[in-house]
């Protein structure tokens, strides 16, 4: 039902989890897909966090193919840790800074300069969709996830600013916040951990990477056009704003 034929988008962190699936699915849509990513298996090997990079990156593409219709700001990492870990009154561990930036740098920045670099092709265009990656601990918080937190609550502000920057050149912006979805992490969990968490989501099972992907790809599409500025939930009913 939802097309992209003709489209060409760019998915960074495509070379697996989510991003390789939303790039499948939009080939199976009819669009040319470029992923972007620091592993193997990426059509283009992009550290998003470096801007020179990501410009030389989309210029690339855009002369390539002729133009760039979708943006998905896929890439994303972990480095989880406690604020201050303690034991009764003594600090016994803490986040450390080389962690808190790191995240902030990939997950923030990253996206930041992605949508720096495609935005030009798009405003000369008239057209585009971006799609931004955050979370749904980006809304209610998570322990022991301060930097991820961070950057998936401020991935929501950002896409509402551009939403209304951009929205006069014909470019729409939204973000998908996924609840908890099937990946590795989530199967490494203990069968108590594991119940407790599917408790909490109502329907009864966590999500897919297909269930992401296919969100993506109606926002990216023509009948969407006329959404911009919001975030679309994908948590089976754990969090409801």
């Amino acid at each position: 039902m939802f097309r992209l034929d003709g489209k060409v988008a760019i998915v960074t962190g495509g070379a697996r989890g989510i991003g390789a699936e939303t790039a499948r699915v939009f080939r199976d849509a009819g669009a040319t897909v470029v992923t972007w990513d620091v592993a193997d298996g990426a059509d283009a090997l992009v550290d998003v966090t470096d801007v020179v990079a990501a410009a030389k990156a989309a210029a690339a593409v855009a002369k390539e193919h002729g133009r760039i219709d979708v943006l998905v700001n896929n890439a994303g990492i972990l480095r989880d840790a406690q604020l201050l870990k303690s034991k009764g009154d003594e600090i016994t561990g803490m986040m450390s800074e080389a962690d808190f930036d790191a995240v902030i740098s990939v997950n923030l920045r990253g996206v930041f300069a992605c949508t720096q670099a495609v935005a030009p092709t798009m405003i000369r265009q008239h057209s585009g969709r971006i799609l931004n990656a955050s979370s749904v601990v980006g809304l209610y918080g998570n322990f022991g996830q301060t930097n991820y937190v961070a950057t998936k609550a401020a991935v929501i502000g950002m896409t509402k600013v551009w939403a209304r920057e951009l929205g006069p050149k014909g470019i729409t912006v939204n973000a998908v916040a996924p609840g908890f979805i099937d990946t590795d992490m989530t199967r490494a969990l203990g069968e108590e951990q594991r119940s407790a968490l599917l408790a909490q989501i109502p329907m009864g099972r966590l999500g897919s990477a297909a269930d992401i992907a296919a969100t993506v790809l109606f926002l990216s599409s023509d009948p969407a056009g006329y959404i911009t500025g919001e975030t679309l939930h994908v948590n089976g009913g754990m969090y409801m704003p």
